[in-house]
């Protein structure tokens, strides 16, 4: 089950599908990332914020898997916004990983109340120029966010990884993104577990032999989205995986897309999140 390949707008490549660990405690981190890196995962995703940095990093050590064949995201904490603040913060977190470089290194929110995404921005300019950082990108921002970013620095992310799930599929995001080439990432792919009673998903679900989740991660692919999911049960890291091994056909995606909704928000709004 080889995991596709996606072309980032620096040349780059990083996996289209990854594994995460928001909200998993630094205890069980290593043991799930561990799970996932065994399972065929090599797209990791962390942040400071989630706390669980240092336990990434010990999985990556423990896993034996080459550097070179893992792809290692974390992301810049609001309260650590700005040029010399956003430096030291990824210090930290560069300690915590325990690794001679991070792949993708992400603004998490603009956190526009604050208005100092710009100068993180520069400083993560900075770390990828120094090579610290491979690539560099942004979390959760707006249509105007990016484009502040382009106005004032000229560097446009390699990527935005956004609330997106088939009961918010953010299509003008979407598509603004893809004009700057930016690869659109989906976070709390499944709707943080809302979708699970939607008939029509369990429906192309019975249809496939497969569960509610599989199909929804599998529409995530299918629209050429970087997805990333999480889980700290190993069977369930195994079936998350196991979505590479099918796909959907037109009807199933036609019907997926009638799914968006107004009110399809279940996490923060990136306007007013400080």
């Amino acid at each position: 089950m080889p995991n596709p390949m996606l072309t980032l707008n620096d040349g780059r490549q990083m996996p289209q599908f990854g594994f995460g660990v928001w909200q998993v405690p630094l205890d069980a981190t290593a043991p799930a990332v561990e799970t996932a890196l065994e399972t065929g995962f090599r797209l990791i995703d962390t942040a400071a914020g989630y706390g669980n940095e240092a336990g990434v990093g010990r999985a990556l050590k423990a896993s034996g898997i080459p550097r070179g064949e893992i792809f290692l995201t974390t992301k810049l904490a609001n309260a650590d916004q700005g040029y010399d603040e956003g430096l030291r913060a990824f210090d930290k977190s560069f300690g915590l990983l325990d690794t001679d470089y991070v792949d993708l290194y992400l603004i998490h929110w603009p956190a526009p109340s604050r208005d100092r995404f710009v100068e993180s921005w520069k400083a993560l300019i900075r770390l990828r120029d120094e090579g610290r950082v491979r690539s560099i990108g942004v979390s959760n921002f707006s249509p105007a966010h990016l484009q502040r970013l382009f106005d004032e620095t000229g560097i446009v992310p390699v990527l935005n990884q956004i609330e997106l799930h088939p009961r918010f599929q953010q299509l003008a995001l979407r598509e603004f993104d893809a004009k700057h080439k930016i690869v659109t990432q989906s976070w709390s792919p499944l709707g943080r577990g809302r979708l699970d009673q939607n008939p029509v998903i369990n429906a192309i679900a019975n249809k496939h032999g497969r569960t509610w989740a599989q199909v929804v991660l599998r529409w995530h692919l299918d629209s050429g989205l970087s997805v990333v999911t999480k889980s700290v049960t190993p069977s369930r890291i195994v079936e998350n995986f196991a979505v590479l091994e099918f796909k959907l056909d037109g009807d199933d995606m036609q019907s997926l897309a009638a799914l968006d909704a107004p009110d399809g928000r279940v996490g923060g709004n990136p306007e007013v999140v400080a």
